[in-house]
């Protein structure tokens, strides 16, 4: 990326030719990011049905929770339990999480955040150009699922 002053309009004509996603075939890079996966409720019950077992169950095998949060626990030496060399064994039932990825709230209210992940999204600048007003909504989607997601 470029050293461009942050409200120049190059800047701005930047960060707008970057305002592109498309998911790259066979890409994981985002699964391989250092990080927690958080699980709504919902994704909890989708999941466990693709994995066709109980909610509790799953719970037990794959959720930690608190009072506040639900996350995906992190076995040790990969970054995530459903992520395999082929990419997302549960990709069909994937949280919301993951589904929503670039859009997220802290990448899409932010112009610095997003070009940073575009230096390693290789989807990001690629695709159709995406509406701002539709990146919001899909973030707003994330934050409505977790009122604590506040970013």
């Amino acid at each position: 990326m470029q050293n461009i002053p942050r409200e120049s309009p190059a800047a701005q004509t930047l960060y707008l030719a970057y305002l592109r996603f498309q998911c790259q075939s066979g890409c994981i890079k985002c699964c391989e990011q250092q990080g927690f996966v958080y699980l709504t409720e919902d994704d909890i019950v989708r999941l466990a049905a693709f994995l066709n077992i109980r909610p509790a169950i799953f719970e037990r095998r794959h959720v930690y929770r608190t009072k506040n949060l639900r996350r995906l626990r992190v076995p040790r030496n990969v970054q995530c339990t459903f992520l395999k060399s082929d990419g997302c064994s549960v990709h069909p039932a994937k949280p919301l999480q993951c589904q929503t990825f670039p859009f997220w709230p802290e990448l899409v209210d932010d112009k610095r955040q997003w070009l940073k992940t575009a230096q390693w999204c290789p989807g990001i600048g690629k695709g159709p150009l995406i509406n701002i007003e539709t990146a919001r909504g899909i973030a707003q989607t994330m934050r409505d699922a977790d009122p604590l997601h506040t970013a």
